[in-house]
């Protein structure tokens, strides 16, 4: 069997990254499959690529549907028709990047903790607590695209603008102005 192809991520400007996608349904459907399998190629190429990337979701392929591809350093898997059920009344913010725009950084507001209702890899429905605000936050952002919202439509201020370049030339300044922090091993922020 051969494997997939990694397809290209769709860039800012690019009408499909506004469509809200359908449902998923049948996890059984042969091109939800291959749907699927080529989502997980993308982020796997991406990241061998950039060096950073854990999630993906389906309409930065132009796959207007439903799911997510997640690789957070451990067996690759994908949420399937996710719906968020809760949300902390805490928020934070952050430097929120994207694949679409990979040389951007927009500063947010998200929630810290969320819960989410989705169906497994198997097709077990299930629910996902996320107390832990990087991977909330990385939900959160992923979800927004499947509802065609990307990280700039939710930019706090005129100011929540920066080039990756500024942003890595000058770390300490844009980490000083959000509340939840870049990881220490280094300043990309890294979706």
């Amino acid at each position: 069997m051969e494997a997939p192809t990694a397809a290209p991520v769709l860039r800012l400007g690019d009408s499909r990254l506004r469509l809200k996608s359908r449902p998923v349904g049948d996890v059984d459907d042969p091109a939800l499959r291959d749907q699927r399998a080529r989502l997980h190629a993308t982020l796997a190429a991406f990241r061998a690529e950039h060096g950073f990337g854990r999630a993906i979701a389906a309409p930065q392929i132009g796959v207007p549907r439903r799911f997510v591809a997640l690789d957070l350093g451990q067996d690759p898997f994908t949420v399937i028709d996710p719906v968020i059920t809760w949300r902390s009344a805490q928020t934070l913010t952050l430097w929120d990047d994207c694949m679409s725009f990979p040389d951007l950084l927009v500063r947010v507001r998200r929630h810290a903790a969320i819960e989410l209702d989705h169906t497994d890899d198997e097709g077990a429905r299930t629910t996902w607590r996320l107390e832990d605000p990087r991977l909330a936050e990385l939900l959160q952002h992923e979800l927004d695209h499947l509802d065609g919202v990307l990280a700039v439509d939710r930019a706090l201020d005129a100011d929540s603008l920066v080039t990756r370049e500024a942003f890595e030339a000058e770390p300490e300044r844009y980490a000083a102005q959000v509340d939840l922090k870049p990881r220490p091993s280094g300043p990309r922020p890294g979706r």
